[in-house]
């Protein structure tokens, strides 16, 4: 079986803005959808979670959230209010998998705009890469697991490795949001800033590197304790601590020598740059890309007739004018996607904007104009 290739969808034309022919399609289909009829009818804040199962949407079990596949794609829903204010304000978030195929990423694009349509363009809408998610996604849980396989696909089976015995997971961050990853188990991808949990099935080690925080410490051990409630109590846990366990340990000799995987460089690195304004328009009659302005870029350089990009190196903004012509709405992720593909931070979070925004996105919005 041909192992699916890593981050295939970033080749993908992927476009989250149509005609308004388009959205009318979209928006009866939505009326149509049973998944969607729960958030159509909630009236106050709630968080809502589906995964893309072969082209369809299916609801995520609330036990599951903040867990996701590597080989999946998921749609992320948050109804949320702000201070005293009654009006509810919703940002949506398609969270693609780093092994997730292109037929689920490129169902779970299409119907983050479905729900939008639904939802008469009131939400927010967001791209999400594993492992380079944006600080709004990760408040609303207060731990994500990363597991490795997947749901079967449209297109073919993706094998998953839930019954295998031997795992390595990587606990990684603070009191915001502890980040769980499993990993190869290897003695490679050892850390001393972090912890690790070596899960053998009867046997479960928590390996705590010498430069662990105490909220890592801390998830961890919840971690190793639900392992055990789930296997009824049949497993023993062992606590080791970087400097006292040696390379002869039980839990040395279970891991293996394979080299740790190379990762794109991190969100401290691709913010250490000048923001960036990057205009899409077809006022000449074709679609022009070009840069703006590079450094210094304010609110009054960004106008209702185009599409404008702004680049942070944190985030990337897709600002969607209210007069932006159809060529421009229809193509302004595709310029985006592309525009990331060449950069050293393809990854990053995109949102979606307009004039219209509220709350903690136009927060976020107006600090990267500032940076």
């Amino acid at each position: 079986m041909m192992k699916p290739k890593k981050y295939d969808w970033k080749d993908s034309n992927v476009a989250l803005f149509g005609s308004d022919t388009d959205r009318e399609v979209k928006k009866k289909s939505a009326e149509t959808e049973p998944a969607w009829q729960k958030a159509a009818a909630c009236t106050e804040p709630h968080l809502f979670i589906w995964r893309i199962e072969k082209f369809k949407v299916v609801e995520w079990p609330k036990e599951m959230y903040g867990k996701f596949y590597s080989g999946d794609s998921y749609i992320v829903l948050n109804i949320y209010k702000e201070d005293d204010s009654p009006e509810l304000l919703y940002d949506i978030h398609f969270w693609i998998g780093k092994h997730s195929t292109q037929d689920e990423y490129g169902t779970a694009a299409y119907k983050t705009v479905e729900l939008d349509t639904l939802m008469d363009d009131k939400p927010i809408q967001h791209r999400e890469v594993e492992g380079h998610e944006s600080d709004l996604f990760k408040s609303y849980f207060q731990s994500i697991t990363y597991m490795k396989g997947g749901c079967p696909t449209g297109f073919r089976h993706v094998e998953t490795k839930e019954t295998t015995l031997l795992k390595l997971f990587h606990f990684s961050g603070d009191k915001r949001n502890v980040v769980i990853k499993e990993v190869k188990p290897s003695k490679n991808c050892l850390d001393s800033g972090d912890v690790f949990i070596l899960d053998l099935g009867s046997l479960i080690y928590q390996w705590n590197g010498s430069d662990s925080n105490k909220d890592e410490k801390f998830k961890a051990a919840q971690h190793t304790r639900q392992l055990v409630n789930d296997r009824f109590g049949k497993a023993k846990i062992e606590v080791l601590d970087e400097s006292d366990a040696s390379q002869g340990h039980e839990f040395f000799k279970a891991l293996n020598d394979e080299p740790a995987k190379k990762s794109f460089k991190s969100k401290e690195e691709s913010s250490k740059h000048d923001c960036t304004l990057l205009k899409l328009s077809d006022e000449s009659g074709n679609l022009n890309f070009e840069e703006i302005s590079k450094g210094d870029v304010s609110r009054d350089q960004i106008t209702e007739e185009d599409v404008f990009i702004i680049d942070n190196g944190e985030t990337l903004f897709v600002y969607v004018g209210e007069g932006a012509s159809q060529a421009e709405r229809m193509n302004a992720l595709l310029y985006a996607e592309q525009y990331l593909k060449q950069t050293s931070y393809p990854f990053i979070p995109v949102t979606a904007v307009n004039k219209n925004m509220k709350g903690k996105n136009l927060q976020q919005f107006e600090k990267a104009l500032k940076a």
